[in-house]
């Protein structure tokens, strides 16, 4: 393999080891200018969308023996979107983007290296955000001694209650 190739397989190699995920998606017969406005999206929610002949996609996941990705079928114009963080928040841009423009769809993809569906893709889009999420968990957790306390103050207040209608009645 030339110098060049193997350069662009490490790069896919990279992308496809280092990112927390990596989203499939084609394009085939979308502008340019729509393009860039995705690629545009997709850098403001972190993540890098690089087109690279399927050929050598299909050489990287043949180099690392990843297993998960060996179905996904890699032809016409595809691009590897990957990297670190919410996966959440790029999976909604390109399903919101797809959408918009029926040309662009997902292919599949790699979470925790288990091979994702396109509809599986569409169901992490559907998602609330990791902040989100992450706090509805600490509203959960946080329900427990909440509780606790509202119980013990409904308590008290009862028992003060009490008293002051016995106070009031015996100054009556």
């Amino acid at each position: 393999m030339r110098s060049e190739k193997t350069y662009m397989v490490n790069q896919i190699v990279a992308g496809l080891t280092e990112s927390d995920y990596v989203y499939f998606i084609s394009f085939q017969g979308l502008k340019v200018k729509d393009f860039s406005g995705l690629r545009d999206q997709l850098v403001n929610v972190n993540a890098n969308c690089h087109v690279y002949k399927n050929k050598l996609i299909r050489k990287a996941v043949e180099l690392n023996n990843i297993e998960a990705l060996k179905d996904v079928a890699f032809a016409g114009d595809v691009a590897m979107v990957f990297g670190k963080g919410d996966p959440g928040a790029v999976a909604k841009v390109i399903v919101e983007f797809g959408k918009s423009n029926e040309l662009v769809q997902a292919k599949g993809g790699l979470f925790e290296s288990a091979a994702l569906t396109p509809a599986e893709i569409a169901d992490i889009a559907a998602l609330p955000s990791k902040d989100i999420l992450q706090a509805q968990l600490l509203g959960v957790l946080q329900a427990p001694a909440r509780n606790l306390v509202s119980i013990l103050n409904n308590k008290a207040a009862s028992i003060l209650n009490v008293l002051n209608a016995y106070k009031d009645k015996l100054e009556k």
